[in-house]
């Protein structure tokens, strides 16, 4: 935990006290152990990081608090920001986004994730009536779970190695399968648990000519992936999905705010709060994150409360 002198607040800026931020459990423990690739130094940068990589560094991108001072147009409401965890920060108007008044702070901070969901959709072009496998049951590929199962006639299912995620896979109205019951028929097939174990669950699943979406980051791991047996003969599409860039379906109409604004409005479902599993005072993150981020607990999202 680090100090910081707030520079002076500019006639275009807000001052912003944090009621919650998200820990990105996958993007943040590769931080935090130094993992990001050099190649990605530069594009993995958040959007208020300070410091360079690998660490340590101010990082964070899911930063939700309620507007101290600022334009009196913009006093009290409760704004969305891409800033790293910080209990108060300046930044200009045009940083953050308002939260919806049905969408309460702690769910808000899924943002970040849930703009991923939708990018991956995107990207993957799935329409109603389609058979759709998710691997990987975290919380982006949940999050994916829930806006995949709200097509019509899509046949959903979530495929995760723990059992206990049947119930979330339910709730958003999808089937649930371990590795071994994930079928291969599927249209689409959606991969996010960084795992190669995960991929080639993925890559199973796929039917003939069906789209394999990649979600997941691994920093700076190699990932060795099988592309004989039937790979070729089914014809499978391997593309990767990474929120930094707007599909190039949507691109020519939605800038990155018009997504993040969507996002904050996908949000208004209680049943997403069921995704925050653990929340840290910022005072003890120092002693609660790491184990979170590189133990063995059983974590979705991480939240950072601030008093």
């Amino acid at each position: 935990m680090r100090a910081a002198e707030l520079a002076p607040r500019g006639d275009d800026m807000l001052t912003v006290r944090a009621l919650a931020s998200g820990v990105s459990r996958g993007s943040e423990s590769l931080v935090c152990q130094g993992l990001v690739p050099e190649s990605e130094h530069q594009r993995m940068r958040a959007p208020f990081q300070q410091g360079a990589f690998p660490f340590p560094v101010l990082y964070g991108y899911q930063s939700v608090g309620r507007v101290e001072d600022g334009p009196p147009a913009w006093l009290g409401r409760t704004v969305f920001a891409l800033h790293p965890h910080q209990d108060v920060y300046h930044l200009p108007v045009s940083a953050v986004v308002p939260v919806p008044d049905a969408v309460p702070a702690r769910r808000a901070t899924l943002a970040a994730n849930m703009e991923t969901a939708l990018n991956a959709l995107w990207d993957s072009g799935a329409g109603p009536g389609d058979r759709i496998v998710i691997v990987g049951g975290g919380v982006v590929g949940l999050l994916v779970t829930a806006l995949a199962a709200a097509l019509p006639g899509a046949e959903v299912t979530l495929v995760d190695v723990r059992p206990g995620r049947a119930d979330l896979a339910q709730a958003f109205g999808a089937r649930f399968a371990t590795p071994g019951e994930a079928g291969d028929d599927a249209d689409i097939v959606f991969h996010t648990s960084a795992t190669a174990a995960g991929l080639q669950t993925a890559l199973a699943a796929g039917g003939f000519e069906a789209r394999i979406v990649e979600v997941s980051w691994y920093g700076s791991r190699a990932t060795p992936v099988h592309l004989g047996e039937t790979f070729h003969s089914r014809r499978l599409q391997l593309i990767g999905s990474q929120v930094g860039a707007v599909s190039p379906s949507r691109r020519p109409r939605w800038p990155h705010a018009r997504r993040l604004g969507k996002a904050l409005a996908l949000l208004d479902d209680a049943r997403l709060d069921r995704l925050i599993t653990h929340v840290v005072p910022f005072e003890q993150a120092p002693v609660h994150l790491p184990g979170l981020l590189t133990g063995g607990q059983d974590a979705l999202a991480i939240l950072l409360a601030y008093s």
